[in-house]
């Protein structure tokens, strides 16, 4: 990809993980990152999503600490806004 582009997109992710939850480090923006994925997959081929979730038990429970966490920190954002 051209380097304009990657670091275009970059700034997309940074600015939606800041409205998300308040907050744009890298580790935060590879959590959205791989949630977002997951829930595009998860809803775009569910089958996929179940295929890979029996294969890999120890990642679908990763994935679900990581949408849990995402979760609690908008709460969190949306009521520190409030």
């Amino acid at each position: 990809m051209e380097k304009e582009f990657t670091a275009q997109f970059e700034a997309l992710i940074e600015k939606y993980s800041e409205l998300l939850v308040g907050e744009n480090s890298e580790d935060t923006k590879e959590k959205i990152k791989t949630w977002a994925l997951y829930s595009h997959i998860a809803k775009s081929m569910p089958a996929l999503a179940k295929h890979w979730n029996g294969l890999y038990p120890e990642a679908k429970e990763e994935i679900m600490k990581i949408s849990l966490e995402i979760k609690q920190l908008n709460e969190q954002h949306r009521n520190a806004k409030k």
